[in-house]
């Protein structure tokens, strides 16, 4: 059976997990090491992410020349 990727999301709220669990500093040096290797491995994939998603919108963004403009993102408190 294949195992379902985590989400977005699921990566980012486990990057949480990690980064207060290091915060609160209750744990061994020999753990700490392993958390921060695992936090480091989420960045990336969360940093790939969204660097996916930047590049589907600006290809969902171009026009019929094949030329696109960068537009600022427009939020409902905006």
């Amino acid at each position: 059976m294949a195992r379902r990727k985590p989400s977005f999301e699921d990566q980012l709220k486990q990057l949480e997990e990690i980064v207060t669990q290091l915060e609160q500093g209750d744990v061994s040096l020999e753990a700490s090491l392993k958390l921060f290797e695992q936090g480091v491995k989420l960045t990336r994939q969360c940093q790939k992410a969204l660097q996916e998603a930047e590049q589907k919108v600006q290809i969902l963004t171009r026009d019929d020349d094949d030329d696109f403009q960068l537009q600022p993102f427009q939020t409902d408190d905006d």
